[in-house]
């Protein structure tokens, strides 16, 4: 996707006033973007930013759905310190610099992409909203930023693959039991099938207690009680896609269990054996075993970036998860800066948490990631809007973060990667 944005341009332009004697502007013409009738100017005069698109999905879906995508764990303080830690982080600006042409491309691990954001691995995407993966692939691959596909999304790595060819990364889970026999397939799959770069989670080592899914009695595949019962009623086009779809089900295991297993089946499997930590050794082994970048993801202290790049590590993404694994972990903007000084030079350095803005992109890239990473902007921009609501959140970001960079008067430089 272009970096630039006609509706922005045609509400910004320079308008000569009439003469008394001349005929009745045309509709769209005038001072801002209210007469414009583009479906993407209708768009942002009823999302103009990613809060009024969450409310929307909020408003569509059953509150189970909507409090597992955005819910944190625990009291929730870690959700709210990526929050709070980025709006603390100011930007002195610098005038006098004419940076209207200022482009948005940047490049990563000898790629190009659009902007730098990118959809980050988002596990059991389509209980917010049927075939959430898939449409979000095609959103990244239209709008030309990496996709990171999660283990245990609700589509198979082979289709994502196709869907998403030029912008497809693949997050890897570990499976330990057999000597990993399934992670390695994972990863052989996800090789032959294209992607870009393997994205290893480091900060899962055990499950973590999801309080609003816990009072929710969230399960899958879905059973349905009173309560659940009611908030699906309340969500009526959510519960006609979703038996025009079916339950959502975990396809990349779908090789493993055989063709006749059920929803219930691959659920169980992942529960039972996605588990244990990713320890060291096993990265080193998934290096040995994938060619290509490979990004280590969950990393909050500098020397676990230090000890990942020494076993090969090309990338580190800097998270706390979303909020969703240990409530008393730093903010992963936070986090970023010591690591970026320690690993400078020898690996590139990403982040995510709690980026909804093109403001949070310059944020993330003032304080040292090359790029950052976004999930519940692009998931509830789906369930808000669909498709036509993910271009809109693309476009989102875009005009934001060129405006950022125009308004502090920051040089998009782009890093070495």
């Amino acid at each position: 996707m272009s970096a630039r944005d006609p509706a922005m341009e045609a509400a910004t332009a320079q308008i000569t006033p009439a003469p008394p004697s001349a005929p009745a502007p045309k509709a769209g013409a005038g001072w801002g973007s209210g007469g414009l009738s583009s479906e993407a100017a209708r768009l942002r005069r009823r999302f103009p930013t990613v809060a009024d698109l969450a409310a929307q999905a909020r408003r569509r879906t059953p509150r189970f759905a909507y409090d597992f995508v955005a819910g944190g764990v625990g009291d929730d303080h870690g959700l709210a310190r990526n929050r709070q830690a980025l709006d603390a982080v100011q930007i002195v600006p610098r005038y006098g610099i004419d940076l209207r042409g200022v482009s948005t491309e940047t490049t990563l691990f000898g790629r190009g992409y659009a902007l730098p954001v990118g959809v980050a691995p988002m596990g059991l995407a389509g209980l917010l909203w049927p075939d959430a993966d898939e449409a979000i692939a095609a959103a990244a691959q239209r709008a030309r930023i990496p996709y990171v596909m999660s283990t245990v999304a609700n589509s198979s790595i082979e289709r994502i693959a196709r869907i998403a060819p030029d912008v497809f990364w693949y997050q890897l889970y570990s499976v330990p039991e057999n000597d990993h026999a399934v992670s390695l397939d994972l990863i052989r799959r996800a090789q032959a099938a294209g992607a870009h770069a393997l994205v290893l989670t480091m900060d899962v080592p055990v499950r973590s207690k999801r309080v609003r899914d816990v009072r929710n009695g969230l399960v899958v595949p879905f059973r349905p009680t009173l309560r659940t019962a009611w908030d699906v009623a309340r969500a009526p086009l959510w519960a006609l896609a979703m038996l025009r779809r079916g339950q959502p089900r975990f396809r990349n295991f779908e090789p493993y269990l055989g063709p006749e297993a059920s929803t219930g089946d691959l659920a169980g499997f992942v529960y039972q054996k996605m588990t244990g930590p990713l320890t060291w050794e096993s990265v080193a082994r998934f290096r040995d075993a994938w060619r290509g970048p490979l990004v280590v993801k969950g990393i909050l202290h500098p020397d676990d970036a230090d000890k990942a790049v020494s076993l090969g590590a090309d990338g580190i993404l800097v998270s706390n998860h979303g909020g969703r694994q240990f409530d008393a972990a730093p903010a992963a903007i936070d986090a970023l800066p010591p690591i970026e000084e320690r690993v400078r030079g020898r690996a590139t350095v990403l982040v995510d948490g709690a980026m909804v803005s093109g403001l949070d992109l310059l944020r993330a890239r003032k304080r040292g990631a090359a790029a950052a990473f976004a999930g519940r902007a692009f998931l509830m921009a789906y369930a808000a809007a669909g498709a036509d609501g993910l271009d809109h959140v693309v476009r989102l970001f875009t005009e934001e973060f060129r405006t950022a960079l125009i308004q502090s008067g920051t040089p998009f430089h782009d890093p070495v990667s």
